[in-house]
């Protein structure tokens, strides 16, 4: 290869490289597995507290159901009873 071809080689060379210029990727910091452990378990802590909270909540309108049922089922007994009364 003469001296110009050389240089045209070098010139094209330089001239991918400048086009595809690396780029790192983001580097992560190192995590331990004893850190992992502790993110994992506070994550599923996290999990177990919001689902104790949907299960009060959920305990909470079924108790409310449960005393608006038993209020009418009252209502409608004293009602029967008073009809009964009135009849007799």
């Amino acid at each position: 290869m003469n001296r110009k071809q050389k240089m045209m080689k070098k010139t094209a060379k330089r001239a991918k490289a400048r086009h595809n210029k690396h780029t790192p990727p983001t580097v992560k910091k190192y995590v331990s597995k004893g850190d992992r452990a502790k993110e994992l378990a506070r994550e599923q802590a996290e999990m177990a507290a919001k689902a104790n909270e949907l299960a009060k909540a959920n305990d909470d309108i079924e108790s409310k159901d449960d005393v608006e049922a038993t209020a009418e089922v009252e209502t409608s007994t004293e009602t029967e009873t008073v009809k009964s009364e009135s009849q007799a």
